[in-house]
C-alpha cells in the first residue's frame, strides 16, 4: 500500500509548503488541524470509500470511520489570500482538508478530480449552512414512546359498551 508523506497536513513554523494530496495516489496519511484533539492533531487516513480519523481526547483514543458517500461534496472555501477544497460533512468537525492554493486554475482542476474521483458533487461553501440536529426536537416524542413500550399499559374499562346499559351493579344486555 502506498502512502504519502505524513508533512502534508500541517506545516511547523517557516514551511512554505501548502496542504496538497494527490488524488491519484491514494490512500493518503496525514495530520491535520483538530482543537479538539490532544495536541490539536488528528492523523487522517483517505481512502476511496472510506475515511478513518484517529485522535485522543482527554487521553481517550478514538477512530472514526466514515464513508465517502456519507460526506456531502467536495467544498471550496475561501481563505485569506487562498482557497481550499476539503471534504464537507454535515458535521464540521469531520470536514477533511484536501488542497490549499492561491493558483485559481490548480484549485478548479483539482476540485474537478477530487470531486469525480470521490463521486461528490463540487459545491461553493459560502452558501452552505449545517443542517441542524434532529435529535434534540424529536426527544420528547422518543422518550414517550419508550415509556409506553416499558410500562404496563392497560385498555380503559368503558363506561359503558354499545347495545348494553349500565345499571350500577354490571352490564345488562337490553
Amino acid at each position: 500500500m502506498r502512502r504519502q508523506t505524513p508533512t502534508s497536513g500541517i506545516n511547523p513554523a517557516g514551511s512554505g509548503r501548502a496542504l496538497r494530496l494527490d488524488p491519484l495516489s491514494l490512500p493518503v496519511v496525514f495530520d491535520a488541524h483538530d482543537v479538539r484533539a490532544d495536541g490539536g492533531l488528528r492523523r487522517v487516513e483517505l481512502h476511496r470509500e472510506r475515511v478513518v480519523l484517529r485522535r485522543a481526547v482527554l487521553g481517550m483514543r478514538m477512530a472514526i470511520n466514515v464513508r465517502v458517500c456519507d460526506f456531502r461534496g467536495v467544498a471550496l472555501r475561501s481563505v485569506d489570500d487562498a482557497e481550499m477544497l476539503v471534504l464537507l460533512h454535515r458535521d464540521p468537525s469531520l470536514t477533511i482538508p484536501l488542497c490549499v492554493s492561491s493558483d485559481r486554475d490548480e484549485i478548479a482542476a483539482a476540485w474537478r478530480t477530487w470531486s469525480d474521483l470521490f463521486a461528490l458533487p463540487q459545491l461553493l461553501e459560502d452558501r452552505y449552512e449545517p443542517a441542524a440536529r434532529r435529535r434534540q426536537k424529536n426527544w420528547g416524542s422518543w422518550r414517550a414512546r419508550a415509556c409506553l413500550r416499558c410500562s404496563t399499559w392497560r385498555a380503559p374499562i368503558p363506561r359503558s359498551l354499545p347495545g348494553r346499559r349500565n345499571t350500577g351493579m354490571g352490564f345488562c344486555a337490553r
